[in-house]
């Protein structure tokens, strides 16, 4: 039996069908804003990619994690 996801991750098969993009995509597009703050992070998803603020958190929630930021 699996377990279901919680968290930020929960948002990421809507995030898949919404913007046609794996979640690899949008952790690479932070790349480029890594050294900046979350907030800043999630303005960048939003501005550069209309990605609402929702979907944007739970990405850059789980970006920051990964990297111990």
């Amino acid at each position: 039996m699996t377990e279901k996801v919680q968290g930020p991750a929960s948002y990421f098969p809507s995030i898949i069908k919404k913007y046609g993009q794996p979640i690899e995509h949008w952790m690479k597009q932070l790349e480029a804003v890594k050294d900046k703050k979350h907030m800043e992070q999630v303005k960048f998803l939003q501005t550069e990619f209309e990605m609402g603020q929702g979907h944007a958190n739970a990405i850059v929630h789980v970006f920051r994690k990964n990297h111990g930021l």
